[in-house]
């Protein structure tokens, strides 16, 4: 469903989904060349439609959030940024998005390792 959005509202999604919690102000100052608050809360509101986002009243002011589908969609996205851009291979995502950033806390590289760990054990 993601994919099909108009532009303007997957961007809206997208910096909802990356700011977790966040206001319409919030939302439009993520946004590049943003549109006016009040087209910015009629994006809001067609997402909230499709239920793709939720709301909840904090101090007069609605704060946005992803719905519990985005954790699906980020996947079905995930998976077809491998698909197409890694010929299909996790590893070699994995290992292109390992390289692209800062050096992994050591928690992090604790947290890869037990995934690793898993993975053999099924025996991927």
């Amino acid at each position: 469903m993601i994919e099909s959005l108009p532009r303007r509202e997957r961007e809206v999604f997208e910096v909802v989904c990356g700011l977790e919690n966040a206001t319409a102000s919030a939302v439009r100052a993520g946004l590049t060349d943003p549109p006016s608050d009040s087209a910015v809360r009629t994006l809001l509101g067609r997402l909230v439609a499709k239920g793709l986002i939720v709301h909840r009243t904090v101090d007069q002011a609605y704060v946005y959030s992803p719905a519990p589908v985005a954790a699906a969609a980020a996947e079905t996205a995930l998976q077809r940024v491998v698909r197409t851009f890694f010929d299909g291979s996790p590893a070699s995502a994995a290992t292109a998005l390992l390289g692209m950033g800062e050096p992994l806390k050591t928690d992090e590289l604790d947290a890869l390792q037990r995934l690793i760990d898993q993975a053999r054990e099924r025996g991927q």
